[in-house]
């Protein structure tokens, strides 16, 4: 934990320690008591982004559906599509998708066929968005987005004619496997996995999915990690399993978690909490919080109460069961997002009813930040809130600056501006407490990097600090996720192993900061990831880096 010496000759060197250690301290109580703040990046994207994603450039892949008419943006050069599927506008001229550059806040349409309402995907190992299923001819499609930069502006959705997918995907989650292919899982009364690309045979069925079939259906985006050992934890309803989908077995199951529905339509949320080489990645945890109470989709009239517990199970623990703490606040339709600092920022939701056209009420404004590494009992503060409503169909994903982008909400079947909720085109970004301008002294700046690694590959990065105490440099990866109806589909964060930072010049305060990339593809299957530099937890911006196979 050493800190750089501030005075070279006269003076105490150890008064100027301790007055930089007060100045932190200080720094870091303001800030925490301030609970972040938001910014507006767009007044009108065009459309309301039930699904998000962020590429490698930088730019964010917005999707809505097909099938509803309108929406607020054309496509470019008179283009249309011509589609007499379509079930409201068989010559549609508007754009159903958009690529969003927050730093520009420019908006670019583009060109999506099929209907991908209630779809998957995820990022593959060359940075191509994959995306499977949707509803009507969308159901059994494969889709593709290769990103490019913003100066070249011609990428666009391709869709693939053969193969598709074996069985009917509305309402799947996507997993990117340490070989470099996907598996998909799940959907609207549909009981099996299969993969991308398709592989021989048909899909394959997972008891699972079907053992917790309710009458409201809470199996839907069930939730999928990618576990250390290779093999998936999968949840569904209240139940969850270790699943090896290489030999198609159930390799554990474990307790159910208490209380209410946690997957689509009763909406909870989970993530894979960190990952740290400081324990040989054996340490593995789920998190999985808030959901509506059963029966809060079937009888929407009710407007029940949402759960306001989460549920934290030690993976890696041969006797693991839930650990249950209490959330300050209801929440069904949250999304939760890994923060650079290893916290989880919990956001967007409602604190009464279910997912659903107009099935919920009290949306609920205010983020939660949630600190696992905390002791039990203050692991939850409070953050600033927003002034947008957002419910049914939005979406949260972390950008490259450390802010969350926060989008969506539709509670309506088609574009509605006249409603108590509206249809929601705004996109804003939540900062958190350590993007405060008041923590800048305290911010590393990645300058050198190399762009791929591979598996347990010693690296340097050269990192700039201000003239301020160090700690011993952080160093995550953080994947890029695919974030629909609550669930961010292969979000996962990697801490590395970090040597102590090496001065190089003291003048521009340079360092060299050497640390090893993960073992394995199960730890980090081969994509681009967000690396991040963080000094007291204050992270800098990410640069993209490649792991490859």
């Amino acid at each position: 934990m050493g800190f750089t010496e501030g005075v070279s000759e006269g003076g105490s060197c150890r008064w100027s320690e301790r007055l930089r250690i007060i100045m932190v301290l200080i720094a870091f109580v303001q800030v925490q008591s301030q609970g972040g703040s938001w910014k507006l990046l767009s007044e009108n994207v065009g459309i309301a982004s039930m699904h998000t994603a962020v590429t490698h450039y930088g730019s964010v892949i917005m999707l809505d559906r097909t099938n509803i008419g309108p929406s607020n943006i054309t496509l470019p050069h008179g283009r249309c599509r011509n589609n007499p599927k379509d079930l409201v506008l068989p010559r549609d001229c508007y754009a159903h998708s958009v690529e969003f550059f927050p730093k520009s806040g420019r908006v670019r349409p583009l060109y999506i066929w099929s209907d991908t309402w209630c779809s998957s995907g995820q990022f593959g190992a060359d940075g191509t968005l994959v995306h499977t299923g949707g509803d009507y001819d969308g159901i059994r499609r494969i889709r593709r987005f290769v990103p490019c930069p913003e100066s070249n502006g011609t990428c666009d959705w391709k869709e693939d004619k053969k193969p598709q997918l074996y069985a009917e995907r509305w309402y799947a989650s996507n997993q990117l496997l340490p070989d470099g292919t996907f598996i998909v899982v799940g959907g609207r009364s549909e009981f099996t996995v299969e993969f991308v690309p398709p592989r021989p045979g048909n899909a394959t069925y997972l008891p699972l999915l079907e053992q917790v079939d309710d009458y409201q259906g809470d199996n839907m985006y069930p939730f999928v990690h990618l576990l250390p050992d290779g093999n998936l934890f999968i949840f569904a309803n209240r139940d969850s399993i270790v699943y090896d989908y290489r030999k198609n077995v159930t390799r554990r199951r474990f307790p159910r978690i208490p209380g209410t529905p946690r997957c689509y339509p009763s909406a909870g949320s989970s993530v894979l909490l960190p990952l740290r080489a400081s324990d040989g990645f054996r340490q593995v945890e789920i998190l999985v919080c808030g959901g509506a109470q059963l029966g809060a989709w079937a009888y929407p009239e009710e407007l029940l109460d949402a759960a306001q517990d989460c549920g934290r199970l030690l993976v890696s623990d041969p006797d693991a069961d839930w650990v249950m703490e209490t959330m300050p606040i209801r929440r069904a339709m949250g999304d939760m997002v890994l923060l650079p600092n290893q916290h989880v920022t919990i956001i967007n939701g409602a604190s009464r009813g279910s997912q659903g056209w107009g099935f919920a009420e009290d949306p609920v404004l205010y983020p939660v930040d949630y600190d696992p590494r905390s002791p039990p009992g203050s692991r939850f503060a409070v953050m600033s809130p927003t002034v947008v409503p957002r419910m049914y169909h939005s979406t949260a994903n972390l950008l490259p600056d450390g802010g969350v982008l926060v989008a969506g909400s539709n509670t309506h079947h088609f574009y509605t501006f006249n409603e108590t909720y509206n249809t929601e085109l705004r996109v804003e970004q939540f900062r958190p407490e350590y993007m405060s301008s008041e923590l800048d002294f305290l911010r590393p700046a990645i300058v050198d990097f190399p762009k791929a690694v591979g598996y347990g590959e010693s690296f340097s990065v050269a990192v700039v600090l201000p003239s301020a105490p160090h700690h011993d440099i952080e160093l995550v990866l953080l994947s890029s996720p695919f974030t629909t109806h609550s669930f961010s589909q292969g979000q996962r964060m990697i801490s590395l192993a970090v040597e102590p930072p090496l001065l190089v010049d003291a003048s521009s305060g340079l360092y060299h900061v050497t640390c090893t990339s993960p073992p394995t593809g199960e730890i980090a299957p081969a994509a681009y990831y967000m690396l991040f530099a963080l000094n007291y937890e204050v992270p800098g911006e990410a640069v993209w880096v490649q792991i490859v196979p």
